[in-house]
Formats: structure tokens, C-alpha cells, sequence
């Protein structure tokens, strides 16, 4: 693999087969006084990175394509290519969403529009970069990419969102009996088997080992603690996988985090505060450490997701009457100087950290395309705990409404859409 800022070539290869997801239950792990966190279901059901140099590039070498409405879409073939810079366009045709909120992988957790959202405009808006164009995604291409290969999405809610994504995204190409789901406390694998190939999430919200890792802790109503340089427990699952996508971000919520002394094996609860920054800095470096010492760059080709942001200042784009995300229909346009509140700290922690590392890692740069999108949240149409908000709840935004997790079809499918271009361009 190649490391994220070296310019990567296109090839594609047909596929002949598909897959699917069978029905599994997602939980919402939530945050601060304005989010509530749902329980994980029993098998254990975001770090901005800077937008300048470190984005990704490419040399692209697409053709002329017709999309799904009969126009032509030119990937331009430019030396050069950073895929994260863009904006946001309104798609007036047919190819988005990219698939429909009947996705058998979905639950009320994130169908807004069965939970009685009245708009469907957030489905709609595709992500432009600015110098080139996205490949069109190809559920067949991604499919023979994973030929008797591993895919696993590591860390918080938001990467699991990420995989019930793609798990629709590519549906629609496989039958039923080629497909089977096995979970237990920790994960979840979608087996693919005319591939012989795996897509599997990984439940490790702090990535190095917490209180709030096992399944009867993950509802949110206890105060994490987490033992900083412990990662092996987790980390012995990700070995000989061929695709990790990490992120970590929303759970690490506090001015400062308890830190476990001693193990939580021997039952030791004693900990001591250390500001958030400080804390977050070990754990990366931790999982850092355990890349560097683990993974084989030849065979293993590693991704970090950046901060997914929230929406909780309505201030920050100029509603001052607003409530969190409450009725927003349509991205932040027009502008590229405001401010949602994203950590840009342990931004730039995730940067230095990264930048040391000794093997090569590519950014799922998500941040800043994902913070004009304060229309895409599940807001007051989730189901926290797998239950719909009472009129009574919903009448009480400020408290209730979901601004941090996202609808499904909707944002992280651009995600993906990112993800699934780094993956076809690495050969």
C-alpha cells in the first residue's frame, strides 16, 4: 500500500456476484446533556484532519460514463486530485439516494423517513471535489476488490453506520443464499462467500481497552474509563485483516477522562483524571504502536476515519432561532468560514500522530465536507434504544434531538463513496 499522499492509478475488474446483510440491530451511543446514547445490542453493536496538503491523491483516468439517468459523467483525467475539497451539489436525477430506506440491514435507528421525517431532500445531495469527479460506485468492482479478503470497520457507532452503509450499497449484487451473518459481544461478520471475502465491524469506541468496551455497559449512563496503553485484547482481532478503517472520537466527550490503574481484570476501579488531550494523545499513540508492530503495509491496507462532527450550535450557521439540527433541509452552502465546533486539538493530535507513524495510512478525510451537512442528522426521527421519541420528547429538541448520528440512506454513503475510490485506486 502506498502511503495516502502518493498519486494512485484506477483499474477495474468485473464482478460476478453480490451481497447482502441480514437484519441486525444498531445502538446509538451518544454524548453530553443534548444526545442520549441507546444500548448496543448484545454483540456489542470521530480526530478532523486538517483540509490542506494531507489530503489524499490520485491520478485519474476514468472515461466518460453514463450515470443512471442516461447523462454523461466525466471523471477529468487531472494529474492530480484531492477528493475531499469540493461541495455539495443537489442531484435533480435518479442516482441518489444510492439505495432505498427499505434496506433489509436498516432499523428504526436510522430510517427517518418511516420514523416521520416530512422531507427527503438530505438523500439528494451528492458530493462534488472540486477538480475532478468521484468514480461512479460499483458494487461489483468493490466485491471482486474483496476476493478472499477481510474488511473491518473498527471503533465507535458512527463506523458502524459507516458498514450498514455498505452493506446497502452493495445489496442490490448479491443473492440471498451467497450471504450469511454471524455476531457475538464485540462483532459483527457479513460473510460473502462466492468471495471467500468478510466486511465485519469491530465495536472499540476508545480503541484501547474502556469500562464501556463489554455489552451491558454501552448504554451511556456509565462514565467511561479507559486504561490508556491496554490495546492488545482488541487488537488481537484486527491482525490479518486486509482492510482497517479506524476511527475514534465521540465517546471521548470530557474536559478530562478517567484513566484506569491496574487492570480491569484484577477488578480495580481506582483511576486518576488526565485532560482529554493528554489522554487522547496515549491512545493514539498506543494504537499507533500497535500498527506499527502488527500490521504488514503489504498485505494490509489501513484507513483512518476523521472526526465525524455534530450539530449542536444552530448559531454556527446563522439560525439564531434554531434548535441543534432541528428542520434543517439543506446543507451549509455559500460559505467556508464557520464553525460547528468541531475539536480542531485533537485534530491536529491525530495529525502529529499519524505523521510518525512508520508504515503507510490513508484519511477517510470526512470532517469538513461532513460539517456543511447539518441537515442530515436523525435529529428527533431516531429511536434511541430501538424506540421512536414520544410527542412529549419530540416537543423537547434541546434535549432529545440526535444531532451527532446520521440518517441512513444519507451522509456516510458519500463516506463510502470515499472509501470505496481509495480502495480502487491502490493498484
Amino acid at each position: 500500500m502506498k502511503p495516502f499522499d502518493k498519486t494512485r492509478k484506477c483499474n477495474y475488474f468485473p464482478m460476478l456476484t453480490m451481497v447482502a446483510f441480514p437484519t441486525l440491530l444498531f445502538g446509538f451511543f451518544c454524548y453530553n446533556q443534548y444526545v442520549k446514547t441507546s444500548p448496543f445490542p448484545d454483540f456489542s453493536h470521530q480526530q478532523p484532519f486538517r483540509e490542506t496538503s494531507n489530503s489524499t491523491n490520485f491520478k485519474l483516468q476514468e472515461t466518460n460514463k453514463d450515470d443512471d439517468d442516461g447523462n454523461v459523467r466525466v471523471v477529468l483525467p487531472l494529474e492530480e486530485c484531492d477528493i475531499f475539497t469540493g461541495q455539495w451539489v443537489f442531484d435533480h436525477g435518479s442516482s441518489r439516494p444510492l439505495y432505498k430506506e427499505d434496506c433489509e440491514f436498516l432499523n428504526t435507528m436510522v430510517t427517518c423517513l418511516k420514523n416521520g421525517r416530512p422531507d427527503s431532500l438530505y438523500q439528494k445531495w451528492r458530493w462534488q471535489p472540486k477538480a475532478c469527479s468521484l468514480p461512479k460506485f460499483e458494487a461489483k468492482i468493490l466485491l471482486e476488490k474483496l476476493r478472499g479478503k477481510r474488511l473491518m470497520f473498527v471503533g465507535d457507532s458512527i463506523n458502524f453506520n459507516q458498514m450498514l452503509s455498505m452493506a446497502c450499497m452493495v445489496q442490490s449484487v448479491i443473492p440471498p443464499e451467497k450471504r450469511s451473518l454471524s455476531y457475538a459481544n464485540y462483532t459483527i461478520v457479513f460473510k460473502m462467500e462466492d468471495y471467500n471475502a468478510t466486511m465485519e465491524f469491530y465495536w472499540a469506541p476508545f480503541l484501547v481497552e474502556s469500562n464501556v468496551d463489554p455489552p451491558t455497559m454501552r448504554d451511556g449512563t456509565v462514565e467511561p474509563i479507559v486504561k490508556l496503553e491496554s490495546i492488545s485484547k482488541h487488537g488481537d482481532n484486527w491482525k490479518n485483516v486486509d482492510y482497517l478503517i479506524f476511527n475514534t472520537y465521540i465517546w471521548w466527550r470530557y474536559p478530562t477522562v478517567k484513566v484506569l490503574r491496574g487492570s480491569f481484570e484484577d477488578g480495580v476501579t481506582d483511576y486518576v483524571d488526565i485532560d482529554q488531550n493528554v489522554a487522547y494523545e496515549s491512545a493514539l499513540k498506543s494504537w499507533a504502536k500497535w500498527v506499527e508492530e502488527n500490521v504488514d503495509p503489504n498485505q494490509t491496507s489501513v484507513f483512518f476515519s476523521s472526526m465525524a462532527p455534530s450539530h449542536k450550535m444552530s448559531s454556527a450557521w446563522n439560525n439564531t432561532n434554531g434548535i441543534m439540527c432541528l428542520n434543517e433541509t439543506t446543507p451549509i452552502v455559500n460559505t467556508s468560514t464557520f464553525d460547528v465546533g468541531t475539536n480542531r486539538q485533537l485534530s491536529a493530535i491525530v495529525e502529529n500522530v499519524v505523521r510518525s507513524m512508520k508504515i503507510p495510512l490513508q484519511f477517510l478525510n470526512i470532517t469538513r465536507l461532513s460539517e456543511y451537512r447539518k441537515d442530515a442528522h436523525t435529529s428527533i426521527y431516531a429511536a434511541p434504544g430501538g424506540k421512536l421519541l414520544t410527542q412529549e420528547q419530540k416537543a423537547d429538541p434541546a434535549r432529545y434531538a440526535d444531532c451527532v448520528h446520521w440518517c441512513l440512506p444519507g451522509l456516510p454513503d458519500t463516506w463510502n463513496e470515499l472509501l470505496y475510490t481509495l480502495i480502487i485506486y491502490q493498484t
